[in-house]
């Protein structure tokens, strides 16, 4: 059975054509991916978010090269790099130089730049995790209530609004410290890997409903279609429909709100570590480099300056690329 995703899409050529061709047809694939690589915004964000990701991955191949690491505290095996009275880098502009090219960090001297670039691989796997957990929740929910409706649909309708109700920051920074009491002892320092499974723990639990409820509407439409009807009129198992007729109509909304998804988890991973809910000390993120850098943004704005910036350019490139993709898998938009 064909579903309107899987009908291919013919290209016109202009008659006297190269070679004198005859129109050729496209599937959907790559039709979309044709109009992806005519938005020259949508190109340049994928370059952008690949090469965070790139610099994530290779975290440990650039500090090796680079020569330093996030943890050492150059600073106090160096008096020379910092006033030994207000703990600012000796050097103008955050003690940026051949050596230190992002500058040292106030008080302990540690390299701002190996702890940007391990910020970022924290940030991203937190956010990224919590990203493919939500994003297959969301479907499966959205998608079991819409196909299923009735009472299914009814009380998976009613825990979604209810999950939506609660006020989702407050609930961020109220449970975290409540998920670490319960399973590690007030006495005992929380693992690192601890606070980063809590954290993507937490984020997928309030995550997830946008998606599902999103879901669940275009498949309330989509299972009256004549092609779902054709589908169960031949005998083909729920699964199947599902599988083979839905799925592959919703993948537009799917890899829309997953890439839309994905930077609002990072800067909400970041907003925790600042708020001193999330990551600590001595672990490089994002958001606690913002932490520190309120503490001595009146002697040294340097180091508040990186990680703000990178946080800024990877967020609007994520945003620009979702549209973009929104855009060159919608047959109707005209860029």
């Amino acid at each position: 059975m064909t579903s309107p995703s899987q009908v291919g899409v013919v290209e016109k050529t202009a008659p006297g054509g190269p070679e004198g061709k005859a129109p050729a047809g496209l599937a959907p694939r790559q039709l979309m991916w044709r109009r992806f690589r005519r938005d020259r915004t949508g190109v340049v964000s994928a370059w952008v978010v690949a090469f965070f990701f790139a610099v994530a991955v290779l975290a440990p191949v650039i500090s090796w090269l680079y020569g330093k690491d996030p943890y050492t505290t150059y600073g106090l095996d160096r008096p020379e790099l910092l006033d030994p009275l207000t703990g600012y880098p000796m050097k103008p502009n955050g003690g940026i130089d051949g050596e230190f090219w992002f500058g040292v960090e106030p008080k302990l001297g540690r390299d701002v730049l190996t702890q940007l670039v391990y910020g970022i691989r924290t940030s991203l796997l937190i956010g990224l995790a919590a990203t493919v957990l939500s994003t297959l929740t969301g479907i499966v929910i959205g998608v079991v209530a819409g196909y299923a409706g009735g009472r299914t649909d009814y009380f998976l309708g009613r825990l979604i609004d209810l999950l939506l109700s609660f006020p989702q920051q407050l609930f961020f920074v109220a449970f975290m410290p409540v998920v670490t009491a319960l399973f590690v002892s007030p006495q005992k320092e929380t693992p690192t890997y601890f606070r980063v499974t809590a954290l993507v723990m937490v984020l997928w639990l309030l995550g997830w409903m946008q998606l599902a409820r999103l879901l669940r509407g275009q498949v309330l439409s989509l299972r009256e279609r004549e092609f779902v009807e054709a589908a169960r009129v031949t005998g083909a198992s729920p699964w199947r429909i599902v599988r083979k007729e839905l799925l592959p109509n919703l993948v537009t909304p799917i890899l829309v709100q997953s890439t839309l998804m994905l930077p609002t988890f990072v800067t909400t991973e970041a907003a925790l570590s600042f708020l001193g809910v999330g990551v600590v000390e001595p672990t490089p993120d994002w958001g606690r480099m913002f932490a520190k850098g309120a503490n001595f943004y009146e002697g040294d704005i340097t180091y508040m300056f990186f990680p703000g910036i990178a946080m800024v350019v990877f967020v609007v490139a994520f945003n620009l690329l979702g549209d973009s993709v929104r855009d060159a898998m919608d047959p109707k938009t005209t860029r």
